[in-house]
């Protein structure tokens, strides 16, 4: 008989069969790499690449406009599509005749002095990022390109970098906001007539410079939207024409000074529409020379040419109509 060899507690307990105790060369690989992938996203973030917004892009652009040659003013253009009738915009009655703004001779020869200087400002990216949807919606509401829209916002305030664009009045003490619509050519001023134009159109979300009140002139919506139905109710339409320039020239004033602010504002939509919207580009001495020769020139001839005499009354012989 074979004799069994006692074995005490701690020998049984060191030869039972144990499981292997698990490797924890796993989870400190799996800590570096979380720890890693923590430093590359805050790397990420700090640097801009994670978190940042998508860049707004600007409405599309209807089509490319022809550069104008004296002929336009009788030859009728095809490369723009025909204007649909304006979405939920009011009817305009023609009767009342085109909505023209009146500049006080001191305005005028004080615009004359700045569109001559014409300076130039670096406007941020951003900055433009909250006006394309406005210029979209006016565009879509009042049937009116919005590459003019734009045009002129840019020679009225130069896209409301112009320091005087949300407070106060401009340099005439007329006029305010992105806009630059008068207020103070009374009882109803151009702004009254169409400071309502805001209801028409679906207000963003948010955007810059919205006022607490509406309408305001220095609400960037309120004052596009109103912009977009004077010129509508001026004629400007989808295309960049005679009747834009008319527009334009509406939307001034009725002077030499107001043919050059409707000269840079038609070639300045011009080069967009050929060339891409760029609002740090300035618009080049050639296309304002074919608008002007185009649209202006006739105009500006009619403004300064002599007045005709007076025609002399006819006096009857004394003895022709009897005592």
């Amino acid at each position: 008989m074979r004799s069994e060899r006692q074995q005490t507690p701690d020998s049984r307990a060191r030869s039972a069969h144990l499981p292997s105790p698990p490797s924890e060369r796993g989870p400190w690989l799996l800590a570096c790499s979380i720890g890693l992938i923590g430093v590359a996203l805050l790397a990420a973030v700090l640097s801009g690449v994670v978190g940042r917004s998508s860049a707004a892009a600007p409405p599309p652009i209807l089509f490319a406009a022809a550069t104008p040659t004296p002929l336009a003013l009788t030859t009728p253009t095809s490369s723009a599509p025909a204007a649909a009738p304006p979405h939920r915009a009011p009817r305009q009655r023609r009767s009342r005749g085109a909505i023209v703004s009146r500049p006080s001779a001191a305005q005028q020869r004080l615009e004359a002095r700045r569109l001559a200087q014409a300076p130039e400002s670096r406007i941020e990216t951003r900055w433009m990022e909250g006006f394309y949807p406005i210029y979209a919606t006016a565009q879509r509401t009042f049937a009116v390109n919005w590459l003019l829209l734009a045009s002129i916002h840019m020679q009225e305030s130069a896209f409301s970098t112009a320091p005087s664009t949300y407070r106060g009045l401009n340099f005439a003490h007329c006029c305010g906001g992105p806009m630059q619509f008068n207020v103070t050519n009374g009882p109803v001023s151009t702004w009254d007539l169409v400071s309502d134009s805001y209801r028409y159109g679906s207000r963003p979300a948010a955007y810059d410079h919205m006022t607490a009140v509406h309408p305001s002139i220095y609400d960037d919506f309120d004052s596009i939207m109103a912009a977009a139905r004077l010129l509508s109710a001026d004629g400007g339409r989808y295309a960049l024409d005679g009747a834009a320039w008319n527009a334009a020239y509406d939307y001034y004033g009725h002077d030499a000074t107001g043919v050059l602010y409707a000269d840079q504002v038609i070639a300045r939509a011009i080069e967009w529409s050929q060339h891409g919207f760029c609002f740090n580009c300035g618009v080049g001495p050639s296309m304002v020379q074919a608008v002007h020769g185009a649209y202006g020139a006739p105009v500006l001839a009619g403004l300064t040419a002599a007045p005709p005499p007076r025609a002399r009354l006819a006096r009857a012989p004394r003895g022709a109509a009897g005592r």
